[in-house]
Order: C-alpha cells, then sequence, then structure tokens
C-alpha cells in the first residue's frame, strides 16, 4: 500500500478521472465505505444519534455522502454545517431532500444548538477540514474544534471519527493547530498519508484505518513511498526447503558486546538464530565470551584479544576481516561502547580496504562513523544502518528534534547521501533506500521503547541476510517481524514491562504467521 502526499493524492485524483473514474464517483465511494465502516465499527446504530460536522470542501462532501448512508441504516443523524458550503450543493441538496436535520453553524447564536447535539451524540463524525497545508484555525471553526473536544473530555464514551485527518491537522508534515481534536478513529480516503506517521500526529490520529474509495489499478505507480503490510512483506520471507541442513541458511557474523553492555551480544545473536539463520558466530571481548555463552548456547564464538577487561584490541579486527570470508552477513556495533580502543578496532573493520559481507551497522558502530569526517567517503560497501533518533542526529549533524520532525524526509535524504539503506528506529520505523524509495512500519508500540529491542532488529536484520534475503528485504522484513513480534507481547503482557528477550521466542511464530497469512 502507498502513502501519498496531498500534492500525490490530487495527482492520483486526475489521473483517475482521465482513466474514467470521477472524482465525484470517488468522493461517493469514500462517504459509502466511510459509513460502513461506522456501521460496522458502532453497530447497531438504529436510533443511534449521530453528528457529521461538515466544512465547506471536498471532506465536508464525504461527510454528506456518510450522513445519508447512516441515515438510510437508521442511524439519528444531524449535519452541522461548520462554514457555509458553495451553491450549487447537489450533496447537501441530497440530505435536505431525505429530511436529514441540517443546521448551519451561521444561524447558531453562540454555537448553542451544536452543544445541544454534543451533549447527546454516540458519534461525531469529523469532516470540517482534508489534508491540504495548515492553516491557523479562527473564528468558528476554531469554536466548534474546542468546543468537540471540550465535549469529548466531559464524555469520553463518545466516540470521534475523523475523515482523512482530524481538522486541523496537515496531511503532510502531521503539524495541528491547537485546537484540532485528538480523535479515536481517523478513516484516510484512498492511501495514508505522510502526515499520519509523523512523530507529531500519534497523539490525534487515535486509531489509522485505510477506507477504499475506487480509485483504478496503477494509478499511483509514481509514488514512492510505501506502507509495509502482509501482504507486500510476505514474499520477502526466506524458503525453507525440506532437504535443507543448517549450511543451506546461511552463517552470520555479530560482532557485539562489551564488559558494560554483555546482553546485547546475546540478544543480537539469539535474534540472528531466532529468525532461522544457519549459524551464528558472535564475535567478542575474550573477557565476557562465559556470561554471553550461559545464556546463548546455540551460537559460536570468536574470542576477541583485549586492551583492557571487555574492551577488544583495535588489532583484533584482523581476526574478523579473517574470518569473514565465510560468513553470509556481519552485524557490528551493538553494545560494543565507545572506549577509545573499541573504535578504533570498528573503525579497522568498517573502514578497511576488505570487501565485507552484506553489513549491518547498529549503535556504537554508528557512533563511531559519526565521528569519522564524510565517513560514507571511505566506507562505500553497501550496508543496512539502523539508527535511533539519537544516532540519526549525531550522523546527521541535526538535532533529534530536527531529525523527528521530518523523519522520512531525512531518512531519504540520508540514505541518498551515503548510498546506504537507512532504518530510522521509532514509532513507525522508516526504511529509506538510496534511490529515494522508502517504507513505513504501521506499528507504533511504545513497549518496544526499551534497552535491547535494537540489537533484536539489528540480528533480525542480519540473519535474513545470511539466508540470501536482499539488503533491500532484509531491512524492510526485519523492521516487519520485529514490530509483529512486539504486537504479540503487547496482547499478551500489555505495552509496559515488556523487555527485549520477550521478543526472541515471538519472532519464529511471526514468521510462521506471515506464512500461513495470519500475521497482522
Amino acid at each position: 500500500m502507498k502513502i501519498v502526499t496531498a500534492d500525490e493524492m490530487r495527482r492520483i485524483e486526475d489521473r483517475s478521472e482521465e482513466m474514467g473514474v470521477s472524482k465525484d464517483a470517488l468522493m461517493e465511494r469514500a462517504g459509502l465505505e466511510s459509513a460502513r465502516y461506522i456501521r460496522r465499527r458502532f453497530s447497531p446504530l438504529f436510533g443511534v444519534p449521530v453528528v457529521v460536522l461538515v466544512g465547506p470542501g471536498n471532506n465536508g462532501g464525504d461527510g454528506l455522502v456518510v450522513a445519508r448512508h447512516l441515515h438510510r441504516w437508521g442511524a439519528r443523524v444531524s449535519v452541522y454545517i461548520c462554514r457555509d458550503r458553495r451553491a450549487p450543493d447537489p450533496k447537501l441538496d441530497i440530505v435536505n431532500g431525505l429530511g436529514i436535520s441540517v443546521v448551519a453553524a451561521s444561524g447558531d447564536d453562540g454555537l448553542r444548538r451544536l452543544r445541544g447535539l454534543l451533549g447527546t451524540a454516540h458519534v461525531v463524525v469529523d469532516a470540517v477540514l482534508g489534508i491540504g497545508r495548515l492553516r491557523p484555525l479562527e473564528g468558528t471553526v476554531r469554536d466548534i474544534l474546542l468546543m468537540l473536544a471540550e465535549t469529548k473530555a466531559a464524555r469520553p464514551e463518545m466516540s470521534t471519527v475523523a475523515i482523512d485527518v482530524p481538522s486541523g491537522m496537515d496531511g503532510d508534515s502531521g503539524d495541528a493547530d491547537p485546537a484540532c481534536p485528538a480523535v479515536d478513529i481517523t478513516l484516510s480516503m484512498g492511501y495514508p498519508k505522510v502526515g499520519h506517521y509523523a512523530y507529531t500526529a500519534a497523539s490525534r490520529i487515535g486509531r489509522l484505518d485505510t477506507v477504499e474509495i475506487g480509485l483504478p489499478d496503477n494509478v499511483d505507480g509514481d509514488v514512492p513511498l510505501s506502507l509495509m503490510t502482509d501482504g507486500n512483506m510476505r514474499p520477502m520471507l526466506p524458503l525453507r526447503p525440506s532437504d535443507s541442513h543448517k549450511g543451506s541458511f546461511g552463517r552470520t557474523m555479530v560482532v557485539a558486546g562489551s564488559l558494560n553492555y554483555i546482553g546485547a551480544a546475546y540478544l543480537a545473536g539469539s535474534a540472528a538464530t531466532r529468525v532461522g539463520s544457519g549459524l551464528v558466530t558472535i564475535a567478542l571481548p575474550s573477557s565476557i565470551q562465559m556470561a554471553v555463552a550461559g545464556k546463548a548456547t546455540e551460537p559460536t564464538y570468536l574470542p576477541l584479544g583485549e586492551s583492557s577487561p571487555g574492551v577488544a584490541l583495535p588489532s583484533s579486527a584482523g581476526d574478523v576481516l579473517g574470518a569473514l570470508g565465510d560468513y553470509n552477513s556481519l552485524l557490528i556495533g551493538c553494545g560494543m561502547g565507545q572506549a577509545a580502543d573499541m573504535q578504533k578496532f570498528i573503525e579497522s573493520v568498517l573502514l578497511s580496504d576488505e570487501q565485507l559481507p552484506p553489513t549491518v551497522v547498529d549503535a556504537d558502530g554508528l557512533n563511531t562513523l559519526a565521528r569519522t569526517e564524510r565517513w560514507w567517503e571511505r566506507f562505500t560497501d553497501l550496508a543496512v544502518l539502523t539508527p535511533h533518533p539519537g544516532e540519526m542526529a549525531r550522523l546527521t549533524g541535526m538535532s533529534t528534534g530536527q531529525v523527528q520532525a521530518d523523519r522520512i524526509g531525512v531518512a531519504v535524504e540520508s540514505a541518498a547521501q551515503w548510498n546506504k539503506i537507512v532504518v530510522l528506529k521509532g514509532a513507525h520505523t522508516v526504511v529509506a533506500y538510496p534511490v529515494g524509495r522508502a517504507m513505513v512500519s504501521p506499528f507504533a508500540n511504545p513497549g518496544l521503547a526499551t534497552a535491547g529491542t535494537g540489537d533484536v532488529l539489528a540480528g533480525s536484520i542480519a540473519g535474513l541476510l545470511s539466508q540470501g534475503v536482499s539488503l533491500e528485504d532484509a531491512a524492510a522484513l526485519g523492521v516487519y517481524l520485529h514490530g509483529l513480534a512486539g504486537e504479540c507481547v503487547r496482547s499478551r503482557l500489555g505495552d509496559t514491562g515488556m523487555v527485549a528477550s520477550d521478543l526472541l521466542p515471538e519472532l519464529p511464530l511471526a514468521i510462521k504467521a506471515m506464512r500461513e497469512g495470519d500475521g497482522g
């Protein structure tokens, strides 16, 4: 499924009209499918009071179609015109002809009638403003939306559904006017919008679902941004022939861990095993080997010489480089710390003249690169980088706030500049490719905001790479499996108290569910 900007959506609608599906037909289908969604979600609706807040544009037109279908199915619908619509208005004429109650704000002194309608409503549909560029809300529309928020706070049992975006939210940036309401459900017309996945949007959009509006096939071929789904992720899963042996599924080298971060080596190596790598070797400072091996019994180990307890000698990078010819993928950086000798060790691996296998760089591998001026000119191997927002800020020279304000844009621009695949972690993780294409994870799970979950993600990507999955696919598939595993844990434990190791046994179950078509 594609994710679009406001301009891309307008171009798609224009192209649809050229292909024989009119904008009016799209609006009719959008309103019908939105009404069907509401009926399914809140059934039975017979006699239930529903208020549809209608604006002056196409978003309001969608709302008028919603209103008439809900009326036809027995709901007690009231339409509230927030700003007078331009005549002639066939959609409003149909509503009036059906005898649906219509109230205009222009004739509602002090918004008294609106207050009464909201005071008894079971469902309120926000169809006031659409996905266009954000302008400050003012006047009557602002007062209406503030009253909606006030009523919702007083009557939390009242459900609110936004058409495309909560009114007052920018569909591209996710930025919102202070009067923009926080809704329970956002129904996106045709495609999710870029702004839905912005850091700033999460607190306002509630549950996000997409409504089919009848667009022609292949109308979105030039859109570079996609949403990860079971449908587009399933074909990326590596095959598991019945006559296989451990050599069939590749060898993963995980270079990780230090005295203070022993768990990172365990989590990353175990994740590579759990996604199906045939053999995993963990290269780590020799003094912590026994502690890690006591928990991770399946991997083999490459102990590294130390300059001090838990810190690898820079010269031991030669041991890793000498062994890599037998491995199909490399992960480096998880929990390695920032001691000077460890940084030199990482530089000696990543910035050597040796050809590396498909590589994942995480955590302290990224921090080491960030200290190296124009590092991408020396580290030219194709690789997957997995920064969290703070690491991304160090790599780009931006602030964390700047990264979070434009997560997709920053990831895409950086992937192109560095010629690397960038996995920008966080709610709705972004996977950006050097060619300008990107994918966005559907998952925003606060339970994953805990130490070690990034090590599990990095290990998952490396384990997929060792099985012959391409760099492009392994990055996206690893993110998706990690998100699915997190959702499985959340369904059992909730989103408080989840720990990184909870994800490990869920990874093969997520793969199984995807193969069987039962994933999220």
